[in-house]
C-alpha cells in the first residue's frame, strides 16, 4: 500500500519535472528526454525503500523525504570560481578535467585539451545524434534492482559524464571529474548520470569526486554505469566528501567481460546520510574484480555500504576489502553479498570487512554473505569490529609521541590496506593527508 507521505513527495517531483520540461524547448522531443519521461512513469509506481526492506533495514531515509529539494535544472545558477575548483581537485599530476556545478557541466572550468581524437570524454548534453546512437542501449537500460531514488536520478539526469574508450586505447592521463554541489538560495537536488565504456584492450584511470561548494543542505543522487570489455583495465576512484548536512545516494553498476580487470575504490568522508550501492556482474571467464572501501564517520554521520558481486561464469576472481572508522554517535553499515552461480566453477572470491570504533556510542552493522551453487570454488568472507590496538598505542606513547598523533598513526595504519593499492602516487599521498587532516579536524 502506498505511503501518503510518499505520494506527496512524488507529486512534488512530478510538478518539478513539468517545470523542467517547460525549459527544454526543442530538447523536450529528444531521445534522452523520452528516457527521462519513461523513468518518471516508473518512478510514479516505485516505492521509496523503507526499514521493512531487507536491503535498507538499517538506513532510515526519512530525513531525505522530509526535505524539499529543488532539482538543479530548476534552481538558480551558482557562481563558481577557479579557486573553488582548485581547492577540491587532486593535483600534482596531469589529468583531463571535467567540472560540474550542481550536476550541470561547466565548460569554462573544465579542460580536456590534448585528449586523443578517438577518445570520447563529454558531458551528456554535448552528444550529437550520431554519438548518441553508440550509447542508446546503455542509457535506455533500467535494471530490476532500481529503486525510487534510481528512477528519480534517471528522470532528472540533465547532465553527467560519458567516457568512451575505443578498442586498443590506453589513456595515459587520468580523467578527473569534479562534482561541486551546494547553493545559498535553496536546497538543491543534483542528479549526475555517468557512463564509462571501455573497449577491448583499453586502459584508463578515472576519478569522480563529490565535493561541497558550501555547508548547505543538499542531495546528491547519482548513478554510474561501467562496462569493461575483453582485456580492459579500469581503475575507478569514487571519492565522497560532501557537506556535513548533505545527503548522498550513489549506485554504481559494473559489468565485465573476459580477462578484464576493474579496481573500484569507494572513499567516504562527508555527508550526513550516505548510501553507496555497488553491483558487479562478472559476465565471462578469467575476470578479475577488486572492490576497496574506506569510510570515516563521526558525530551522527550515517554511512551505508552495500555491495553485490555476481560470479555468473567460471574461472573468475573477486577481492573485496572494506574498512570503517567511526567515532562519537556515528553509524556504519556494511552489507556485502557474493553470488556464485552453478556454472561458475573455479571461482575465487574473498571478502573482508573490518571496523574500528573509537567511542562507546558508535555502531557498526555488518552483514557479509556468500551464496554458492558451484562446488569447485575458493570463497571466504568475514567481518570484525573492534577498538584500536592499545598495546601498540601505549608503545607509541612510550617513544615520546603525543597521544593525538599516536592515535592518528594507528588509524592511518589501519586504513593503509585500502589506500596502498591506489596506482596514482600523488592521489595516494593526498588521500593519506586527507585522512589525517580529517581525523584531526573532526577530533577523532
Amino acid at each position: 500500500m502506498n505511503n501518503p507521505k510518499n505520494i506527496d513527495i512524488k507529486e512534488k517531483f512530478v510538478k518539478d519535472f513539468e517545470l523542467f520540461e517547460s525549459k527544454l524547448n526543442g530538447e523536450s522531443k529528444s531521445y534522452l528526454h523520452s528516457l527521462r519521461k519513461s523513468a518518471l512513469e516508473k518512478f510514479k509506481t516505485t516505492e521509496f525503500p523503507t526499514l521493512k526492506d531487507e536491503e535498507w533495514r538499517y538506513t532510515n531515509i526519512k530525513p531525505i523525504l522530509e526535505t524539499e529539494f529543488i532539482p538543479a535544472v530548476n534552481s538558480a545558477p551558482v557562481k563558481v570560481t577557479t579557486g573553488d575548483v582548485e581547492k577540491h581537485l587532486y593535483g600534482g599530476f596531469d589529468f583531463y578535467k571535467m567540472v560540474f556545478v550542481n550536476g550541470i557541466f561547466n565548460t569554462e572550468l573544465s579542460d580536456l585539451s590534448g585528449l586523443p581524437a578517438n577518445v570520447t570524454v563529454k558531458n551528456i548534453n554535448q552528444f550529437n545524434n550520431e554519438e548518441l546512437d553508440k550509447v542508446k542501449e546503455y542509457f535506455a537500460k533500467i535494471e530490476e534492482s532500481d529503486n525510487a531514488f534510481n528512477m528519480l536520478n534517471k528522470a532528472f539526469a540533465y547532465d553527467g559524464t560519458v567516457i568512451i574508450l575505443p578498442d586498443n586505447t590506453v589513456l595515459e592521463k587520468p580523467v578527473q571529474v569534479l562534482y561541486l554541489t551546494g547553493s545559498d538560495t535553496g536546497q538543491v537536488l543534483s542528479s549526475p548520470r555517468n557512463l564509462i565504456l571501455a573497449g577491448k584492450n583499453s586502459q584508463a584511470k578515472i576519478i569522480i569526486s563529490y565535493q561541497p561548494l558550501n555547508d548547505s543542505k543538499y542531495f546528491t543522487n547519482a548513478v554510474t554505469d561501467v562496462y569493461a570489455d575483453e582485456n580492459a583495465i579500469i581503475d575507478f576512484y569514487k571519492i565522497q566528501n560532501e557537506s556535513e548536512k548533505a545527503f548522498h545516494i550513489d549506485k554504481i553498476e559494473i559489468t565485465q567481460k573476459s580477462k578484464s580487470v576493474v579496481s573500484n575504490f569507494s572513499l567516504s568522508f562527508g555527508g550526513a546520510l550516505v548510501r553507496n550501492d555497488i553491483n558487479v556482474l562478472l559476465d565471462d571467464e578469467y575476470i578479475e574484480n577488486h572492490l576497496y572501501g574506506l569510510y570515516l564517520a563521526t558525530d551522527t554521520q550515517h554511512v551505508d555500504n552495500h555491495t553485490f558481486i555476481d560470479h555468473a561464469k567460471p574461472n573468475c576472481e573477486s577481492n573485496e576489502l572494506y574498512k570503517g572508522i567511526l567515532d562519537e554517535k556515528a553509524r556504519g553499515i556494511f552489507s556485502g553479498k557474493i553470488l556464485v552461480r552453478k556454472d561458475a566453477q573455479k571461482t575465487n572470491a574473498f571478502q573482508s570487512n573490518k571496523s574500528v570504533l573509537l567511542s562507546d556510542t558508535a555502531v557498526v552493522d555488518a552483514k557479509p554473505q556468500l551464496e554458492i551453487y558451484a562446488d569447485d570454488v575458493k570463497c571466504s568472507h568475514g567481518a570484525t569490529v573492534g577498538q584500536l590496538d592499545m598495546t601498540a598505542y601505549f608503545y607509541i606513547l612510550s617513544r615520546g609521541i603525543p597521544s593525538d598523533l599516536a592515535k592518528s598513526m594507528l588509524i592511518r595504519a589501519f586504513a593503509n590496506d585500502v589506500i596502498e593499492p591506489i596506482k596514482i602516487k600523488e592521489l595516494k599521498e593526498q588521500l593519506n593527508h586527507q585522512i589525517l587532516q580529517h581525523l584531526h579536524s573532526k577530533d577523532f
